[in-house]
C-alpha cells in the first residue's frame, strides 16, 4: 500500500507539476505519516432488490434512492457497505502540525486524504480477491451525486464502525476521525465501466463543500 503523492498534492489543493522542493517536503510528510499511521477498515456484503424507491438492502435495511446509486448499481445483485479511517491519531498529527506550522499541515491534510483512499483501495482489492469471477462498481459515497448524506450514520451502524473502527458519525453528519470514509460498491456478474475518478477529475471539485471543509466523499 503506497501513498500516492501527486494525489495527495492534489488534495492539499496544488495545481499543475508541483515544485521539486514541495514534492520533497510533501514526501517527506508522507514518510512520517505512514509510519505512524495504518488506514483501518471494514466492509459487509449484502444482497440487493431493485426497489420502486431505489435500491434496497434488506440485511442492513438501507436504502438506496435516487439517480446516482441506481445508475452505479444498475447491473449489480449485491453491494458491499465500506468504512476506511485513519484513526483519531492522525486528528492528534494534524492538530500538533496545525499549532507549529500551517504550511506543513496543509500537506499533511492532503497526505491524510490520500492515504485513506489507499486504505479504500487496499480493502477494494481485498473485496475482489474474495469474489473470484464478480467485477466491482466504482465506489461512491453518502453526499455523491443525490444520494443522500443523511445514510452515514445507518452505514457506520450496520458495519459496527464505533466497535471495530472507533468511528462515529456526529449529528451534523460528519464523521469523527475526520480523515475516515464510507462508501458503497457495487457487485456485478459483468464488467462494469469506470464512472468515477476521484477530486481531481470531479465537476465539483472547485465548488466542493466537503474539500473547503479539508474533507472528501470518498469518491
Amino acid at each position: 500500500m503506497e501513498l500516492d503523492i501527486d494525489e495527495a498534492l492534489r488534495y492539499a489543493g496544488v495545481r499543475g507539476e508541483a515544485p521539486d522542493a514541495l514534492r520533497r517536503q510533501a514526501a517527506s510528510v508522507a514518510a512520517e505519516l505512514t509510519a505512524a499511521v495504518r488506514p483501518r477498515y471494514t466492509y459487509r456484503i449484502f444482497p440487493l432488490e431493485r426497489r420502486e424507491e431505489g435500491y434496497f438492502l434488506p440485511g442492513a435495511d438501507i436504502l438506496l434512492p435516487g439517480e446516482s446509486a441506481a445508475r452505479m448499481l444498475a447491473e449489480c445483485d449485491r453491494a458491499a457497505l465500506l468504512a476506511c479511517t485513519l484513526g483519531a491519531r492522525f486528528d492528534a498529527m494534524l492538530r500538533t502540525e496545525q499549532a507549529r506550522d500551517m504550511a506543513r499541515a496543509l500537506l499533511l491534510d492532503g497526505c491524510g486524504s490520500a492515504w485513506v483512499e489507499a486504505g479504500c483501495d487496499r480493502a477494494e482489492r481485498e473485496l475482489g480477491a474474495r469474489l473470484p469471477g464478480a467485477y466491482l462498481t466504482d465506489r461512491f459515497s453518502p453526499g455523491y451525486g443525490d444520494l443522500p448524506l443523511d445514510l452515514q450514520p445507518a452505514v457506520c451502524a450496520v458495519l459496527d464502525t464505533q466497535r471495530r473502527l472507533g468511528l462515529c458519525v456526529t449529528e451534523s453528519l460528519l464523521m469523527n476521525p475526520g480523515k475516515s470514509v464510507t462508501a458503497v460498491i457495487g457487485i456485478a456478474a459483468g464488467p462494469q465501466p469506470a464512472r468515477i475518478r476521484g477530486c481531481a477529475y470531479c465537476a465539483m471539485r472547485e465548488r466542493c463543500t466537503l474539500r473547503k471543509g479539508g474533507k472528501h466523499c470518498g469518491i
